[in-house]
């Protein structure tokens, strides 16, 4: 019988390898090699404000998938006179560049693993993300030996569910989304919710999503409709880090809050 949910956000928490991705050098070479910039896309400014703010909304709450909104973006955009093929192909490997390059961070393992064997606890990662990076998101899971699926496939029994928006047609921060997860578990028997989860604090600056004064809000409100919706209660651990310009710092800063993290999540299981 489920009475513990434990909820992981993705990028940035999970994965701090996705916002890395979207460092201005790490994305001006990922523009370069895809072959967006060929297309127009060639800086991180055009980037976020012609092609990923205009078209989160539709690319996160919808199943048609972050390769096609760039492909339609770029055709609207800026009409290049090139091949429907070339702007798709360009478009693909540039949206596998990003979702390869966020894998769950090793560090994880032991945390996630411990929650695996816990017959009384379901982890659900919910993220606000696009289509294409649920099957991501369970194979990196699998290669570290947690199974999991997607929440659309009926999991089941399977310890860990990949809750993603694009799936539920609802971000994080709207009731359906709990909603929907409250009914496809049955949670019925439900005692108490911890989220890990960095509100979108960790995210690229000049992405809309991580608009500082939002964050706050962000939390207050998915906290209150986690309460609101399962009636048990939610404890938190944010996961928010300063960025700076010294990789090998903010890797070692990263590392001691996923292993404070990791204490707290098994401070709360016993």
């Amino acid at each position: 019988m489920i009475e513990k949910l434990v909820i992981f956000d993705y990028s940035g928490t999970l994965s701090p390898e996705a916002v890395r991705f979207a460092d201005d050098d790490n994305l001006t070479k990922a523009l370069e090699q895809s072959g967006l910039a060929a297309l127009g896309v060639a800086d991180p400014e055009t980037f976020w404000n012609e092609i990923v703010n205009p078209t989160w909304q539709e690319g996160s709450t919808t199943p048609v998938g972050y390769g096609e909104v760039i492909f339609r973006r770029i055709k609207e955009a800026f009409s290049p006179a090139v091949s429907d093929d070339r702007i798709r192909n360009s478009a693909a490997r540039f949206v596998d560049s990003y979702l390869t390059h966020s894998p769950v961070n090793g560090r994880w393992h032991p945390t996630l693993e411990k929650l695996s064997e816990q017959p009384s606890v379901i982890t659900v990662i919910a993220t606000d993300h696009y289509a294409e990076a649920t099957g991501y998101i369970v194979r990196y899971l699998g290669e570290m030996g947690v199974a999991a699926m997607p929440l659309k496939d009926s999991p089941g029994a399977v310890p860990f569910v990949v809750a993603n928006s694009a799936d539920m047609g609802a971000h994080k921060a709207d009731r359906a989304f709990w909603e929907t997860l409250r009914n496809a578990l049955g949670l019925d028997a439900l005692r108490s919710i911890l989220i890990v989860d960095d509100f979108g604090f960790n995210e690229e600056a000049g992405d809309s999503y991580a608009d500082r004064r939002k964050v706050e809000d962000r939390k207050d409100a998915t906290l209150g409709l986690l309460e609101g919706v399962f009636d048990v209660p939610v404890y938190s651990v944010s996961f928010m880090w300063e960025r700076g310009g010294d990789i090998e710092k903010d890797e070692k800063a990263r590392g001691d809050l996923i292993a404070r993290a990791s204490e707290e999540i098994e401070g709360w299981l016993k």
